[in-house]
């Protein structure tokens, strides 16, 4: 009877053993769990940190340039305006002579009304060097591309004869003749309702209805110096173009500016930019002159000016911060704050899970002892894969009458 008794002895223990490590084991589970996500609200508060120092340093350059140069959003509509007038032999300039000189007529035209606008003046900056930067980066067929809403736009603008020539007598061609100008060469379309939109999401709650990217980040987890955010997201939309959406609800920055730039990422200098080239994958430029494209070239030599560019108005961001800038700057310390103390809950869920795992790797290896004992292999025991090594019972001296 006494193999019987060990039998039951035995695994009566090695039970045990095995409910405590699946304890361990569910422990485990949990600190990691924590780390995950500690780590996301981390990320989240690190993201924040970063959009509203872009903020501040925006208030605190545009102030510093209103203190020089008050320039209203009408004033540099205009002179965007005047700079596509002036190309008065391309699609771009006949649409905004028919819209400025001519709106009373050009307005009851269908294939007008399906046009939105010209690229040049679809969105605003807040920086000259950044209005001069991207726009050299789309080129001038980019900048003066003509936008519509639907497809029957497109084909509105130009028809053809059987031979598929074009027919000089309609659409944008037979307007520009009515005015006296000509369409020369070819000249670019955007039609939104083709355009891929960005699949993924859209800041919350924010009102510019920014791209929901993921910043470039170090090895150490953070932003890397000198990067100002994502050209498509620093690009400006008014109003009545933000109310602008496709059939299927997508507007101008999820379709036509994130087709023109995608991830390209904005750096202040040259220098930083190059030191994070590992990070780039879609192209970036600097606000003093850099350019490197998604193919990876590099457009060196001096900066040209296209004579076309977006317009510059330097209280943009201003009226759109929440509040004022202290208040900005004490949500930047707050936030802070949130973060150092993310950083320790991770450390402390870390010293926790090394420990667990620690005391789990004990206990394993005691179970596995424990299941190997030569004294435990009696008739009718259960069979164990592992290598018979020689221990004693892990929980304390054996039972007397195994002694």
């Amino acid at each position: 009877m006494e193999a019987p008794l060990t039998l039951q002895i035995f695994e009566f223990t090695s039970k045990e053993m095995q409910e405590e490590l699946q304890k361990l084991g569910l422990k485990v589970n949990h600190h990691e769990e924590n780390i995950r996500f500690l780590r996301s609200e981390l990320n989240v508060i690190e993201e924040l940190c970063a959009d509203l120092g872009i903020k501040i340093g925006n208030y605190y350059s545009s102030m510093a340039a209103i203190s020089n140069n008050d320039t209203s959003v009408e004033e540099a509509e205009q002179r965007t305006i005047q700079s596509i007038l002036n190309q008065d032999e391309t699609a771009a300039g006949i649409i905004c002579q028919l819209k400025v000189r001519h709106y009373q007529h050009a307005s009851k035209l269908p294939l007008v009304k399906d046009v939105l606008g010209i690229v040049a003046t679809l969105g605003k900056l807040n920086d000259d060097n950044l209005s001069r930067i991207l726009s050299e980066y789309l080129g001038l067929d980019n900048m003066l591309g003509v936008v519509c809403k639907t497809y029957d736009g497109v084909k509105g603008l130009e028809t053809y004869d059987k031979e598929g020539i074009i027919d000089k007598t309609s659409g944008i061609h037979g307007l520009g003749r009515t005015i006296g100008k000509f369409v020369d060469g070819r000249f670019t379309v955007f039609c939104l309702e083709n355009i891929r939109p960005f699949s993924g999401d859209l800041m919350i709650n924010d009102p510019q209805r920014k791209l929901l990217l993921h910043k470039p980040r170090l090895p150490n987890g953070e932003i890397p110096p000198g990067f100002l955010g994502f050209a498509v997201n620093l690009i400006h939309l008014d109003q009545t173009n933000l109310s602008c959406l496709t059939a299927g609800g997508h507007g101008l920055r999820e379709t036509l500016f994130y087709s023109l730039f995608s991830h390209l990422q904005v750096y202040k200098t040259r220098a930083e930019l190059r030191n994070a080239i590992p990070l780039i994958n879609d192209g970036a430029v600097s606000l003093d002159g850099a350019i490197l494209r998604p193919n990876g070239s590099f457009c060196l030599g001096n900066r040209t000016s296209l004579g076309i560019k977006f317009p510059v108005t330097v209280n943009l961001g201003v009226s759109n911060l929440p509040g004022t800038i202290t208040e900005l700057e004490e949500q930047v310390k707050h936030k802070n704050w949130e973060k150092e103390r993310l950083l320790e809950d991770m450390k402390r869920e870390g010293d926790l899970l090394s420990q667990v795992k620690d005391l789990f790797s004990k206990k394993k290896h005691q179970l596995m002892e424990y299941l190997t004992q030569p004294a435990m292999r009696v008739q009718g025991s259960p069979t164990v894969r592992s290598p018979a090594t020689p221990g004693s019972n892990p929980f304390g001296a054996k039972p007397s009458h195994l002694r």
